[in-house]
Order: structure tokens, then C-alpha cells, then sequence
């Protein structure tokens, strides 16, 4: 039994879907195919598929060893090219988790670039707020906006990730400057909240003296995309807590005011992350690398804050 020949024939049957599909692209016959199969299941003692007369659906030790299978027939690739003529030249898939606001404004630039520098890259992207298991669903890495906990996940860091209180001019015409986070749980505020964190209804501050003020502020709006939060506010509907990645623009053009400036806002971070328990292939090292060269310094989009004070 060749488990590199199994291994690659599974892939291909669970990319394509079918015993046929997966033969015609491989250039065998069904039999060959299924014969495959059938010797990988063997080999291992488990069902990698749930078989009906119309579809092959992967139970979920399937689903586990199918990502598992393409992450080592790639490294083997990776591996091939570091000993050949075409050593130096990253090729590969990089499946990589991207939070949505900050993935498409400001990563997604990024991947162009690193796409251009190494054609032979392909690239797997998941841009989403969500919370993703990187083992499990078959990620190289991810990059995260947050305070880390302890964990097995290595992280290396990209840019720290400040936020801001602002709100339109013609709000604050309307409705009055709040100098205070307590002015925003006394007063009749309209208060638009991103809801994708815990605890979204209180809002958090250090005065001058690195006290921790807190307000429990009223929701006017709840939204799971800052973007779409951050134009509402635009409009006059109301005052956001955002990171300055989502409004700097607004900020400069004057569309969006920041407020109680005296604060020190909290600050997160950008971090590329990927699990410790497998190697980092070249491929992955050589990406994040460029990352973190590439967002290093004071990021481009907190100039807001210093041309507002």
C-alpha cells in the first residue's frame, strides 16, 4: 500500500465528491479509487466517509484527517522545492482566518502585495468576526484582534489595535458634547455597539490618574459589523466606541469628531496566530514575516488621533 497515493486519492474524492470525479482527475479508474479507500480506511481502522446511494458525506474523524492530509502532502511539496532547482520559491496553500472589518480594509492590501512578491502562493481565506478552531478546521493561521489568554496557539504580534468615542457634527448639534462616560449613562445618548463582544452594553476608560472608568450605556443600535455602525453614526444616529482602523477616514475628513480625548482609551492588539504543535512551514514563517514588517511602527490609520488633539 503507497499511503501518499491513498492519501492523495482521498483528498481528491473529497474535493471533487464523487468515486468518478476524484478517478477522472487523477487519471485512474473508479476502481483504483475505491480500492484506495478502502485500503487508507483499513489502514487506519476508521470510516472516513458516511456512504449513501447519492453522496459521500466525511464523518468527523474524516473531517480531521482530510485537513490533516492536505497540510502534510503540501509540506512534503514545500519540502521537495527546498532541495530542487526551484529552492527559494514559496509555493502552497495558505488557509488563513481574517477578521472581516480589519481583514478586508487592511490585510486584504497586504495579500496582494505578498501575492505579487510569490505568484506560486494560493491562497484559502475565511473573513469572518467568528470564532474559529485553527486544528480542527484546518488552518495554517489566523489573525485576531484581542487580549490573548493563555493557550496553545503561538501569537506573534502585528500593530496595537486602539479605540475611539466619536460622533457626528450634526449629532453633536443636535444632541449635545458628553465630556464624561457618565454623561453617556445618565444622559439620553443614543449609543451604537458592536454586540460581537462580551459585556458590549459597558463601555470602558482610564482617566488621567489610570483609573478605570465604566459606563453602563442604553444600546440605540446593536449591529455585529463595524462598518455598518461607524456609517450610522455618520449619519447622526448616534455616538460608537470603534478601533481607529474602522473610522480614521471619517475622523479626517471631519465626518466623525472624536470625544473625551482625556481618556486613555484600551488597546488590543493584531496578531498573527498558528498552533505550536506543528512545525511552521516556510510558506507560513515567510507570510507573517512580511506581516509584521510591513505593519511595523505606528499603523497608518491611528494619524487620526494625533491630528485631532
Amino acid at each position: 500500500m503507497n499511503r501518499f497515493d491513498n492519501m492523495e486519492t482521498f483528498i481528491r474524492v473529497v474535493e471533487v465528491g464523487s468515486v468518478s470525479g476524484a478517478a477522472d482527475r487523477l487519471g485512474v479508474a473508479k476502481s483504483a479509487v475505491s480500492r484506495r479507500l478502502k485500503e487508507l480506511e483499513e489502514y487506519l481502522g476508521v470510516e472516513l466517509f458516511h456512504r449513501t446511494t447519492r453522496k459521500m458525506n466525511l464523518t468527523d474523524t474524516g473531517r480531521t484527517f482530510y485537513h490533516q492530509s492536505v497540510r502534510i502532502l503540501e509540506d512534503l511539496l514545500e519540502a521537495e522545492l527546498a532541495t530542487s532547482q526551484a529552492h527559494g520559491n514559496l509555493k502552497g496553500t495558505l488557509k488563513v482566518a481574517l477578521p472581516l472589518s480589519f481583514g478586508l480594509t487592511h490585510l486584504g492590501p497586504a495579500i496582494n502585495a505578498f501575492l505579487k512578491a510569490h505568484p506560486q502562493i494560493e491562497f484559502d481565506l475565511d473573513f469572518s468576526d467568528r470564532e474559529i478552531d485553527l486544528m480542527q478546521e484546518g488552518f495554517d493561521l489566523a489573525i485576531r484582534i484581542a487580549n490573548l489568554p493563555d493557550s496553545s496557539l503561538i501569537a506573534r504580534r502585528l500593530a496595537p489595535i486602539k479605540a475611539v468615542i466619536c460622533a457626528s457634527p450634526d449629532y453633536l448639534e443636535r444632541m449635545g458634547t458628553p465630556q464624561t462616560l457618565n454623561e453617556l449613562s445618565l444622559s439620553a445618548h443614543q449609543c451604537l455597539v458592536y454586540n460581537l463582544i462580551k459585556d458590549f452594553e459597558t463601555w470602558h476608560a482610564h482617566d488621567v490618574n489610570n483609573k478605570l472608568i465604566t459606563a453602563k450605556i442604553r444600546p440605540y443600535l446593536k449591529a455585529s459589523n463595524g462598518e455598518f455602525l461607524r456609517d450610522a453614526a455618520v449619519q447622526g444616529l448616534g455616538i460608537i466606541f470603534m478601533p481607529t482602523f474602522i473610522v480614521y477616514k471619517e475622523i479626517e475628513n471631519g465626518t466623525l469628531v472624536p470625544l473625551m480625548t482625556h481618556y486613555k482609551q484600551p488597546q488590543l492588539d493584531a496578531y498573527a496566530i498558528y498552533p505550536q504543535t506543528r512545525h511552521l512551514s516556510q510558506r507560513v514563517r515567510a507570510f507573517v514575516d512580511f506581516l509584521v514588517k510591513r505593519f511595523e511602527g505606528t499603523p497608518y490609520w491611528d494619524s487620526c488621533l494625533q491630528k485631532s488633539t
